[in-house]
């Protein structure tokens, strides 16, 4: 069973910070795990449904948007929006 919130999360700021410390190169290795075996579409949907489920534990628009924000700046095709 999983625990649902059902108190509205506090605005806040997209932190930025390093909060994984020591943990930072297990996570990217678990995260290159995860691929392991996929096809490049698989990982795509992977990726996305990561994602989704780390937005919603987010809990707030206005953090993903700034996520968002950040995560394309200086991607090719920036430009064009």
């Amino acid at each position: 069973m999983t625990a649902q919130c059902t108190e509205p999360a506090a605005e806040q700021a997209l932190v930025t910070d390093d909060r994984l410390g020591s943990e930072a190169d297990t996570v990217y290795a678990a995260l290159v795990a995860a691929h392991e075996g996929l096809s490049a579409h698989d990982g795509q949907r992977l990726n996305v449904r990561l994602v989704l489920l780390l937005a919603n534990h987010i809990g707030s628009a206005a953090v993903i948007h700034e996520a968002l924000v950040l995560a394309r700046t200086g991607l090719e095709g920036e430009q064009r929006r």
